[in-house]
């Protein structure tokens, strides 16, 4: 059986997560078994094929912000997403005590 490339882990463990809830790129990046390599995290779902089902946009910073910058089109598009699944967002920010995913 073939292991799975880093970047293929990092897109199982962001499937995993539920509609409705958040994880940040450091979570993401230890539940994939590569520790603190959260910077990579981002990288990796910039490398998302055409088509496919991932929800990236369930993936903000530890401190609930997210990481588009205000106004970009991904930003607005990640924000209306998470709202969409009921995901509170307060100027570009979401309550990790209420909305992460443990």
């Amino acid at each position: 059986m073939v292991e799975p490339t880093k970047d293929q882990k990092i897109w199982q463990v962001v499937l995993a997560v539920p509609k409705g809830r958040v994880v940040s790129y450091g979570q993401v990046a230890e539940m994939a078994g590569l520790g603190r390599q959260a910077r990579y995290i981002g990288k990796a779902l910039g490398k998302l094929p055409e088509g496919h089902a991932v929800p990236w946009y369930r993936v903000i910073r530890s401190n609930g912000q997210i990481a588009f910058p205000e106004g970009s089109e991904k930003y607005r598009e990640q924000v209306s997403r998470l709202e969409a699944e009921g995901v509170e967002v307060i100027d570009g920010r979401v309550s990790m005590s209420r909305f992460r995913w443990q």
